[in-house]
């Protein structure tokens, strides 16, 4: 007969517990009877034998009772939170009334209905997150579709010609460049977020990228007023990088600081060695970033604002795009503390 089968018996805990200690008294009580009756004593001492005898297993019933109490308190205390739990519970706490196993097991429980709360937030966050992006993604296409449908169906129909016509069809090329710069973006995106990188580090001297970078945008940022510039000390070190991908990092936020700066504003790029590698910094004179907004810049299609996934120029990718590609170095970024406008600052290791 195993313990098992025994315990499938008797049924409740309550039971069981009474059946131990039962166990447990009663060889004792019939051992000090057997014994006092092979010492052959009188009737008045066997009855005193008898009552210290009966004393004793009512005490220690008592004892025990009051033990298994407890214990089956623990045990209920236990029960009824996992079982509050798997009816959609999350603000459950256990708690037991002694330092026991029993309270390693209700520690056990918290942790796993911590992690569990934690995974359904993650989750629900997640969910946001996708809802959210499916209705960026959506509102980016459908307005540039709309109007191609439109300029389409007109140059299609011959109700424009001439210069007109060669104008419809330089807003087409307009709007199916941005939605190529979207999709694009959306896919690197998403490779670089699932780890898929396939190109490889090497040794990039900073200052050429960066001077042929901003060359690259100054005739966008005088078409606006805007000075853009470079200050980058030639004795810095090279960076350790993919030149193609750290250039669009660059052309990211360099666009985003013109797009952001009045016309008679700056951009300045700036770069210098620091004791974890080097850091990169693009600074506008711009109106800066709102305080509530500022740990959301980063995020895909967050544009701040009424409109916190929308403006007229752009997708809102570019930030999330640097961020990534930053990231996927095993550099930083961030926004930095500017008496002005908005100055963003990302990490790159030393070659």
């Amino acid at each position: 007969m195993n313990g098992a089968w025994l315990r499938s018996r008797v049924g409740p805990l309550s039971w069981q517990l009474a059946l131990a200690v039962a166990i447990g008294i009663a060889p004792i009580m019939i051992g000090l009877l057997v014994v006092s009756w092979l010492m052959v004593i009188s009737g008045h001492e066997a009855l005193l034998v008898a009552v210290i005898v009966a004393v004793a297993g009512v005490l220690a019933f008592l004892g025990s009772r009051l033990i298994a109490g407890g214990i089956l308190r623990d045990v209920a205390e236990i029960r009824d939170g996992l079982r509050a739990v798997g009816s959609g519970e999350r603000d459950v706490r256990i708690t037991t009334t002694a330092r026991d196993e029993l309270a390693e097991l209700a520690t056990a429980a918290n942790v796993m209905i911590d992690e569990l709360r934690a995974g359904e937030a993650a989750r629900d966050q997640s969910d946001a997150a996708r809802r959210d992006l499916v209705a960026a993604v959506s509102h980016d296409l459908r307005t540039p579709i709309t109007s191609l449908s439109l300029l389409a169906e007109a140059v299609g129909d011959d109700i424009v010609d001439g210069d007109m016509r060669r104008g419809y069809l330089a807003r087409m090329r307009t709007h199916i460049t941005a939605l190529s710069a979207l999709i694009d973006d959306l896919f690197e995106l998403s490779r670089l977020e699932a780890g898929d990188i396939s190109w490889s580090l090497e040794r990039v001297p900073l200052g050429e990228l960066v001077g042929e970078t901003v060359e690259a945008m100054r005739v966008a940022a005088e078409a606006k007023g805007v000075a853009v510039l470079a200050r980058v000390p030639e004795e810095l070190s090279a960076a350790r990088a993919n030149p193609e991908k750290l250039q669009r990092v660059l052309f990211n936020l360099i666009q985003n600081a013109i797009r952001h700066t009045p016309a008679d504003g700056s951009v300045v790029v700036r770069a210098e060695t620091v004791a974890e590698g080097i850091e990169i910094e693009i600074a506008d004179t711009g109106d800066g970033i709102a305080p509530e907004e500022r740990d959301h810049v980063f995020q895909a299609f967050y544009r701040g604002g009424a409109q916190a996934a929308r403006t007229a120029d752009g997708a809102g990718l570019g930030l999330a795009v640097s961020r990534a590609i930053v990231e996927a170095h095993g550099g930083h970024i961030w926004l930095a503390d500017s008496p002005q406008g908005t100055c963003v600052r990302f990490s790159l290791h030393a070659a």
